[in-house]
């Protein structure tokens, strides 16, 4: 999660074959107040929503191709999606993350809250 400067404001790390919207619901319990959270087609669930919609923001998510009911969605809102891919971009310039020497997640986790901290709060 990040806030509108591309700055991280939390992680969770997850293993590969786990859904976005599992991670979602624990993501949101550390989001800051904001007027509109922009997410991607794999946040697209009815919960995530409700829970968006209760912390008193408007979610702005892509409807997944098989939703039958199409929700208010903005494109022009969305474009402001790219600040999370630039965080990750950042962080992958330091090359234990981009190719994850760490094998405990613990670890992993750890260095990326280091590179973070340097990058983005230092």
């Amino acid at each position: 999660m990040t806030d509108g400067n591309c700055r991280p404001v939390a992680f969770l790390l997850t293993g590969g074959q786990v859904a976005d919207c599992k991670a979602g619901d624990a993501l949101l319990e550390q989001m800051p107040s904001a007027a509109i959270l922009t997410g991607d087609k794999g946040y697209d669930s009815n919960a995530i929503r409700r829970k968006v919609e209760a912390r008193g923001a408007m979610p702005n998510i892509p409807p997944k191709r098989n939703r039958r009911w199409k929700n208010c969605f903005s494109p022009h809102l969305y474009r402001d999606r790219n600040a999370i891919e630039r965080m990750f971009c950042r962080l992958k310039d330091f090359r234990r993350i981009a190719t994850r020497y760490d094998r405990l997640a613990v670890n992993f986790l750890a260095a990326v809250c280091l590179a973070a901290t340097v990058s983005y709060w230092l």
